[in-house]
């Protein structure tokens, strides 16, 4: 799996994440850093100091799972409008997807700008994907399963979401999608 081998050099450290920059602002990749012994590995998935210590939402109200049984589902690109905007990190746990996220913060200097990365099982990657920028995915297995940490619960009033094929945003998808809910399709062309 190409990790660096991390063995505690004391009972009080333990495996620990990594946050990488991405061009969006204030997005992240969240990858583990496993304990590797002849068992296999033990990692955090998600720590409340690492996430405050790097200036990001430590508190989650709901956990959500998105089961998918086929490949070239596409599921997006959603977000919540204020008052009740939403910070997720996302996982895929089973399988693989093409995660992508689209800012939509008009005061960003990535506004209208994509960032797409593959989730999987395999590379245990995580997307901190914060308030005001749009997600979704394309399954790259036959089956995917992806966890949602969200920060405020779920309100339908406030739900939203952006084509996943506007060419506001010039996504570059790894395959085409065989699958897109009616509601996915019929977002309307994003006005800038």
């Amino acid at each position: 799996m190409g990790w660096k081998v991390h063995r505690p050099d004391s009972k009080r450290e333990g495996a620990r994440l990594r946050f990488i920059e991405i061009e969006v602002p204030g997005a992240f990749l969240v990858e583990i850093e496993p304990v590797i012994d002849e068992r296999g590995f033990f990692a955090r998935s998600f720590c409340r100091e690492e996430f405050a210590r790097h200036g990001l939402e430590a508190s989650f109200s709901q956990v959500s799972l998105s089961y998918n049984n086929r490949r070239c589902i596409l599921r997006g690109l959603h977000y919540q409008a204020k008052p009740h905007g939403e910070v997720k990190v996302v996982r895929c746990v089973r399988g693989a997807v093409f995660d992508v996220i689209v800012d939509l913060r008009h005061h960003s200097r990535t506004y209208c700008r994509w960032f797409g990365q593959e989730l999987s099982e395999d590379n245990h990657k995580a997307l901190y994907i914060p308030e005001g920028v749009a997600h979704g995915f394309l399954t790259l297995t036959d089956t995917s399963e992806v966890e949602y940490q969200i920060s405020v619960p779920y309100a339908p009033e406030s739900a939203r979401g952006v084509r996943w094929n506007d060419p506001a945003f010039g996504i570059k998808w790894p395959d085409v999608p065989k699958v897109v809910s009616t509601r996915d399709q019929g977002f309307e062309d994003f006005a800038r």
